[in-house]
């Protein structure tokens, strides 16, 4: 039985529009929320195996906001990147295009999800113009080790064998509904059944709109490649890191650590969470980036 989307009456009072550029080759569709003329825009780069969908309950939560959400190549809707591979840096000039082609207003503020946090913390030091960048769940400790070390092994031979696999056989090696329930067990930590319930959906409808597992499994290796600290000494415009406190993916030690590399940074930690703000603690992550931007 489908569970009712938490925050599904206030999304639902927000304008949407939906449109789509070519960018690197990649037809890139993207969705807009919240009116045109709003005095404040938020790019917004969802995670990985992720679309659009996964920032909605954020979203709903920051009326008079406007938000341009595109799918990342080679997920959701958009079609993989032929002018540029899904690397970071790959994902980083995309990202550069993607704004121009959007016409992106010099003053709007960059947003990263887990993976999108990579790209936007790399694509800020090297040059990106946004007046702000807000991390959620940013990846903060090296990703090769953070959530064990079997563990990436095991993640990276599964990825590896999908890709070497004939096409329609590793997308059903990679949808695989236990693979995804297993996943997304590891990642809930909430206690509310209902809401449990509502994410294992969540993934279930989203985690495998997926372009080809050659992409999926190139952009998985982009995921263990760097992390957050890296590019943090060479960004200089204020950051707003929202962290879980309980976060297996990105430990709140390295988010801790990570903090006090950026110039300009202030980090909030949300009690009892972990990898899912998004879904578990939407609240929170909205009135700490009202805040923040109220503060700007």
């Amino acid at each position: 039985m489908s569970v009712p989307t938490p925050h599904a009456a206030a999304l639902a009072e927000i304008p949407v529009r939906e449109a789509e550029v070519t960018v690197l080759g990649s037809r890139t569709r993207y969705w807009e929320y919240g009116p045109r003329d709003a005095a404040t825009t938020i790019l917004l780069v969802h995670g990985y195996r992720g679309d659009h969908h996964g920032l909605e309950p954020v979203i709903a939560l920051l009326p008079g906001i406007r938000f341009v959400s595109p799918d990342l190549p080679g997920f959701g809707a958009s079609t993989p990147l032929t002018e540029a591979p899904h690397s970071i840096a790959g994902y980083e000039r995309w990202l550069t295009a993607f704004a121009q082609a959007v016409q992106l207003p010099s003053d709007a503020i960059l947003f990263g999800h887990s993976f999108g946090s990579m790209i936007t913390s790399h694509a800020m030091a090297d040059g990106f113009r946004a007046r702000a960048l807000i991390l959620l769940n940013p990846i903060s400790a090296d990703p090769r080790t953070a959530a064990g070390v079997c563990i990436t092994r095991l993640t990276r031979a599964y990825y590896g064998l999908a890709r070497r696999l004939p096409t329609a056989i590793g997308r059903r090696l990679l949808g695989n509904w236990l693979v995804v329930q297993f996943m997304s067990m590891s990642l809930v930590t909430t206690r509310d059944k209902n809401l449990r319930s509502w994410v294992h959906e969540e993934h279930h409808r989203y985690f495998n709109g997926f372009s080809d597992p050659a992409t999926v499994a190139e952009a998985f290796d982009a995921s263990l490649s760097t992390e957050v600290g890296k590019a943090a000494p060479r960004v200089t415009v204020p950051v707003l890191m929202i962290a879980g406190e309980v976060d297996r993916i990105a430990p709140l030690s390295g988010q801790q650590a990570t903090v006090g590399l950026f110039p300009d940074a202030r980090l909030v930690v949300l009690p009892g969470v972990g990898h899912l703000v998004h879904y578990e603690a939407a609240r929170g992550a909205a009135d700490a980036i009202r805040d923040f931007v109220d503060a700007l």
